[in-house]
């Protein structure tokens, strides 16, 4: 293993390799543990008083990642390119769609705070966040790990990876996000204002301030 890291360590494209596995991992775990602190938050939560399951919740979406995982791991679906300069311009892109997607999913974990459920949760004293992330786009926890599974497709060119993000994940986050829209819908008159202003996953209008 040492002998490979040092192989690595004295060529360019071995420091890329490693400078891409980094950021990435960074990326993963800071979402863990931000995903870690919003469990431990929900449980100082009251008790919530409309609640509605859903097969999609955090367990299925890591179970997603570990089947993603495996595809970009095994190199199942690698579409093969020589050309050095546009290999890189994909690996940029996509290294900026995957820092951005942590971004934004984070900061909307923040935002959410306690209003944030593994389940689909109405508690007590649950509010209407529309601020910030949330002006551009109801849903941007969703959108932003759509973002960077799309980001992880382009930096390893994997075209399995990108057709289970587009044919499976997303699918599963319309449904959640449909179902939650529908609690939320009955919970706050002004939703439904807030849907027609704000896309679901993608802004209305990137003019719009954060």
């Amino acid at each position: 293993m040492l002998k490979n890291l040092q192989i690595l360590l004295n060529s360019p494209l071995g420091l890329l390799e490693l400078f891409i596995v980094f950021i990435i991992s960074s990326c993963v775990f800071v979402l863990f543990v931000s995903i870690l602190i919003n469990f431990v938050e929900s449980r100082s939560c009251n008790k919530p008083k409309k609640e509605k399951k859903s097969i999609v919740e955090t367990g299925t979406m890591t179970l997603f990642f570990f089947v993603f995982y495996a595809l970009i791991r095994f190199k199942i679906g690698v579409l093969a390119l020589d050309n050095i300069s546009i290999r890189l311009f994909f690996i940029v892109i996509g290294l900026f769609m995957i820092l951005a997607g942590c971004y934004v999913n984070v900061k909307g974990r923040l935002v959410l705070g306690k209003n944030w459920a593994n389940q689909i949760k109405i508690y007590d004293d649950h509010t209407l966040v529309n601020a910030d992330v949330f002006s551009l786009v109801r849903h941007p926890l969703y959108s932003s790990l759509m973002m960077m599974f799309y980001g992880a497709t382009l930096v390893y060119l994997n075209y399995a990876a990108f057709l289970a993000n587009t044919f499976i994940f997303i699918p599963f986050m319309y449904y959640r996000a449909k179902q939650e829209e529908e609690l939320l819908g009955n919970q706050f008159e002004d939703y439904a204002k807030y849907k027609e202003q704000t896309g679901m996953f993608f802004p209305k209008d990137l003019n719009r301030k954060v």
